[in-house]
């Protein structure tokens, strides 16, 4: 692997870990409320989906009554559960010298979850800029959640990178 490409999967597998450990506190879970309850493939782990407007809370607001509701809406479950996730394929990717062919599996999970993040465009009607006066609202205007979800492009190249060094350095190995 060349050293950008070392330094590239790194970073994914910081990024990866740090956003994973904060899907375990609250204000990260309530954040992706929106993502959640909007998506197709996603609403279902959810009890509630449809109500989550009149509960969503800023960065660092903690509403009692809307807390209650996220506990049993399963915001916090999915968050953890989703957090899981992320630290695991972070480990898996970091596994690349040792563990090639796990390395791959954790790049081709990170492919497929970006993949899924970036339908949030379609599906998240606060991915967008609302009309609230201003000319610029809508398409192309991506609102703080919007710029938070297109970062993916450039994770889903790295996840392409290092899927594929991983199999090259797997291929490579003597069998025997």
């Amino acid at each position: 692997m060349t050293s950008v490409k070392r330094s590239f999967a790194g970073v994914c597998v910081v990024v990866f870990l740090w956003i994973g450990g904060l899907k375990f506190f609250t204000y990260e879970a309530d954040g992706i409320v929106p993502f959640v309850a909007n998506s197709p493939f996603m609403s279902f782990f959810y009890e509630h989906p449809k109500a989550y407007k009149a509960y969503i809370n800023k960065e660092g607001e903690l509403i009692p009554k809307n807390h209650a509701w996220h506990l049993e809406n399963n915001t916090y479950g999915f968050s953890r559960g989703l957090g899981v996730f992320l630290v695991t394929v972070a480990v898996l990717v970091a596994l690349h010298r040792v563990a090639p062919l796990a390395s791959m599996a954790g790049s081709i999970l990170i492919f497929l979850m970006t993949l899924g993040t970036l339908s949030f465009l379609i599906t998240t009607p606060e991915s967008w800029v609302p009309n609230l006066g201003d000319e610029q609202w809508g398409f192309p205007y991506l609102s703080g959640r919007g710029r938070l979800v297109i970062k993916d492009i450039v994770i889903l190249g790295g996840a392409l990178m290092t899927m594929s060094e991983s199999a090259r350095l797997y291929l490579s190995r003597p069998r025997g």
